[in-house]
């Protein structure tokens, strides 16, 4: 029987993925948590050969700061990372901690499982759509030419940095888009993976080069 306990701050998600891999024989939920906070707190009660589930976006904590403590208090915890986002920037900023597995939200039970197994017997398993490139090869969509901009971001996405370019605030893009203020932040986040960017400025020049503002 592999264990595993979860960590996201969907509610719905995280109760429903619990439910489903209730239903595998193979596999015993230990427990879950909804904040990073949390998860640190009850960490040092869980069991060495628990795997974490983890989301990469929690609100309370950033992604390498909580993997970094993660690995102060349990060095060897498996860790397989849970994400809506294929942009390969948060894979290579997790990597040199060790993580054990990243895969996309939409898999299915049966690669969720399978991904759950191939950790649980000491290997690694990361979602085909992303690209797992080694720090020598890696290129960010910046620089990828024949890369269609309809391929890399939603058309959500697109309304929502056309506006950023326009030097809207979080709020007044929220307001102009019917979206709540953190949705907003959150398309933001998955904007700057996803171009493989750092900040605002590297936005308005993937916006420039791909034409979608002047």
């Amino acid at each position: 029987m592999t264990r595993v306990y979860i960590t996201d701050d969907h509610e719905m998600y995280l109760e429903g993925l619990s439910l489903l891999l209730q239903r595998q024989t193979a596999v015993e939920v230990t427990g879950t948590s909804s904040n990073a906070s949390d998860l640190l707190l009850r960490l040092p009660q869980l069991s060495p050969e628990d795997i974490l589930l983890l989301d990469v976006n929690l609100p309370d904590m950033e992604e390498e700061d909580l993997i970094k403590k993660i690995r102060t208090i349990r060095p060897q915890q498996k860790v397989i990372y849970l994400t809506l986002i294929r942009g390969t920037r948060y894979v290579h900023k997790l990597l040199k901690y060790q993580v054990q597995g990243y895969i996309l939200k939409n898999a299915s039970v049966d690669e969720l499982v399978k991904a759950i197994d191939a950790v649980a017997a000491g290997g690694q398993y990361f979602s085909k759509e992303i690209d797992i490139l080694s720090e020598g090869e890696f290129r960010n969509t910046l620089t990828i030419e024949d890369r269609k901009v309809n391929e890399i971001l939603s058309k959500r996405e697109v309304e929502v940095l056309k506006l950023v370019c326009k030097e809207f605030s979080n709020a007044e893009i929220a307001q102009k888009l019917f979206l709540s203020i953190s949705t907003v932040e959150t398309h933001r986040k998955n904007l700057i993976a996803k171009l493989g960017v750092q900040n605002t400025v590297g936005l308005v020049k993937f916006a420039i080069r791909n034409n979608l503002i002047d």
